[in-house]
């Protein structure tokens, strides 16, 4: 008997859903949507921007910083910004009146000190220039044990640039770092911004590159950083 081929069916013809179409209640719905996530990423921007201007303003410090440096025992304080005026002669008596000791903004001389590690004090009113420019002075005290010295030159030495260490024996057994910043934005008025002290009972590197970290090259006067390398 012969076999019958089997006759495919016909394909089925495809259903195609039907199209809604957007009524103007939708077309405003979406307008809504639109409009609110605007609004919601918009105030975000915003908040972080105010956030960062009440931690400026209000001498806060981030809390990355000042989190590392209370786990050294460091305290960080911060002081309005001085006026940076010009002093034309440099003598070893000068005294300006400034907020903070180590000072930490204001008077200072007109030509700043050479980007080093010293061994004999620096005039601080010299080392405030240094701060103007964005870089970070530190300070040791003449009872800093001698292994903390070394200690001190070998995290110098790990990253130099924009960095002033000199002995201040007035600090007795402590050290300090100091700073000079304006916003990110930029105000360049010499009697913008905020002075930035850390006093720290004993050297300790990860508070110390904290402190770096967050205030170096901010300062009133924004050089580039490869102007503020050693011997410079």
């Amino acid at each position: 008997m012969a076999r019958k081929d089997r006759v495919p069916n016909p394909p089925k013809p495809r259903v195609q859903a039907p199209r809604r179409r957007h009524t103007p209640s939708d077309q405003a719905a979406l307008q809504r949507n639109r409009r609110t996530l605007f609004l919601v990423g918009g105030g975000a921007l915003v908040l972080a921007a105010l956030v960062a201007a009440i931690i400026f303003v209000t001498g806060r410090g981030s809390g990355g910083e000042r989190a590392a440096l209370e786990d050294a025992d460091c305290t960080l304080q911060s002081y309005p910004g001085l006026e940076g005026a010009h002093l034309q002669e440099l003598h070893p008596k000068t005294r300006a009146k400034w907020n903070s000791f180590p000072p930490t903004s204001g008077v200072h001389y007109v030509q700043p000190a050479v980007w080093d590690f010293y061994t004999d004090p620096v005039l601080l009113v010299q080392s405030v220039h240094n701060l103007e420019h964005g870089g970070i002075v530190i300070h040791y005290g003449e009872d800093v044990p001698e292994e903390q010295v070394d200690e001190l030159r070998e995290f110098y030495l790990d990253d130099p640039n924009g960095l002033l260490v000199a002995p201040l024996p007035a600090l007795k057994s402590r050290i300090a770092l100091s700073a000079w910043t304006t916003p990110d934005e930029g105000a360049s008025a010499r009697t913008s911004g905020r002075g930035w002290l850390a006093l720290c009972p004993r050297f300790d590197e990860d508070a110390f590159s904290a402190f770096v970290d967050e205030h170096r090259y901010k300062g009133p006067e924004r050089f580039e950083p490869d102007t503020l390398t050693p011997g410079s």
